[in-house]
């Protein structure tokens, strides 16, 4: 029976050329977004409330039987009016905590909405998109208080969960992963004097983050990932 692949923030630049690339790659889609779509297979919801999880869990009883994994691409790194903070001063507890809702509370509770179906028979694997940036060791720059603390505070989340799913489902597998510098809505502000050699088209990045999933085992639960498969640290 056709696999199935839940791919959360598909509505997005990255969200939806990984849609395009699980279909070529014979998957069927299920899609979760805040964004209107007529499709039985999607859901239209906004992940950061929590009365979502219970509708969530709800609509996928209904469609996860044959789930495979999942795929989170929900992140959030600026508006129209503000971006990541230049030093401490622009640092404000409303900015921090809508970065910590979009880029953490979103992921939390749609493991929560799936946290039933993962039983020792499960070989479920769940792959959030992360970012480098969110690496406490590999920070020698600063700044982006927000967006570096929201990511290592998914980070954390991704360890726990990869502990928690596999004592109860050894075969599963639970990562983050930097999909690499993409031109999106995310990074348009932030990629005028970037190396262009460093720059990846939403396919590429895409062919990247399904190849890195289907290729994701529980030896390597826990863990984030560079685009080319490397681990970064923590």
């Amino acid at each position: 029976m056709q696999k199935s692949v839940l791919v959360v923030g598909s509505h997005g630049t990255i969200g939806n050329a990984v849609t395009k690339q699980l279909k070529i790659a014979g998957y069927e889609i299920l899609t979760i977004s805040r964004s209107q779509d007529s499709s039985l297979n999607h859901l239209n919801i906004a992940m950061t409330e929590p009365e979502s999880v219970e509708v969530m869990e709800q609509w996928l009883a209904e469609r996860a039987e044959n789930l495979a994994g999942v795929i989170h691409c929900v992140g959030f790194l600026h508006d129209e009016v503000r971006g990541p903070e230049k030093n401490l001063k622009q640092l404000s507890a409303d900015w921090l905590n809508l970065s910590m809702h979009v880029n953490v509370i979103s992921h939390i509770h749609v493991a929560q909405a799936l946290n039933s179906l993962v039983t020792q028979q499960s070989n479920l694997r769940w792959l959030s998109l992360s970012a480098k940036v969110g690496s406490i060791e590999d920070n020698g720059l600063g700044g982006w208080y927000s967006y570096r603390m929201s990511k290592a505070a998914l980070n954390m989340f991704i360890k726990n969960l990869s502990i928690e799913w596999g004592r109860r489902a050894a075969s599963s597998s639970v990562i983050a992963m930097h999909p690499g510098t993409t031109p999106s809505g995310l990074s348009d502000p932030f990629i005028q004097n970037w190396p262009k050699d460093k720059l990846y088209s939403p396919d590429l990045t895409a062919e990247r983050i399904v190849s890195v999933f289907e290729g994701m085992s529980p030896e390597g639960t826990g863990k984030l990932y560079h685009h080319d498969g490397s681990v970064i640290p923590w």
